[in-house]
């Protein structure tokens, strides 16, 4: 089985991880920090938005059980790509919403999906393109943060609305 890497941000990466982790055909994730210039950053310095770094996630996933096109569909509906440079009340460039290609063939299916993705929304989306640099693994206890903690506030009122409109909109591709 050959799998692809995509790396997404659009917002926080707990929120991310939550619905690409449950989506069948992706094999693995990782949150970290890409998009920037600062190597090896911290989360602070992530969050201090002098990096140039945003919140993302890497996404390796079997193309035979789900195409590029849909892991986009479900990125461009899991956050608000009009909103530039924040998701909700989390604000600052490290919460842009991006999308870091790993590979050259991986852009036509990005263009189409940002026009697909643009025509059901008022407002101009701003998802910033361009191929993946580096990538910095996030620390260990952001992994699987949602699976983790899901009775604290904010995985309450911001992740599990995301999982649960997710989950209803694309029932077919979740596990």
């Amino acid at each position: 089985m050959s799998t692809e890497t995509i790396v997404l941000g659009g917002g926080c990466f707990w929120c991310t991880e939550a619905v690409f982790k449950m989506l069948r055909g992706v094999k693995s994730t990782m949150p970290g920090y890409a998009g920037g210039t600062k190597a090896n950053p911290t989360y602070e310095e992530v969050c201090d938005g002098n990096t140039g770094h945003a919140e993302v996630l890497k996404v390796e996933y079997d193309p035979k059980a789900i195409p590029l096109e849909t892991l986009l569909t479900v990125f461009f509906e899991m956050h608000d790509p009009t909103s530039l440079n924040r998701q909700g009340a989390d604000t600052g460039t490290q919460y842009r919403s991006i999308i870091l290609y790993t590979d050259k063939s991986q852009l036509p299916a990005i263009e189409k999906s940002m026009k697909e993705a643009q025509k059901d929304r008022d407002g101009k989306i701003v998802t910033e393109v361009k191929k993946l640099d580096a990538f910095y693994d996030a620390e260990d206890y952001h992994r699987d943060y949602f699976a983790h903690n899901r009775l604290q506030p904010y995985c309450m009122l911001v992740i599990s609305p995301k999982v649960k409109k997710i989950k209803q909109e694309f029932a077919n591709l979740t596990k």
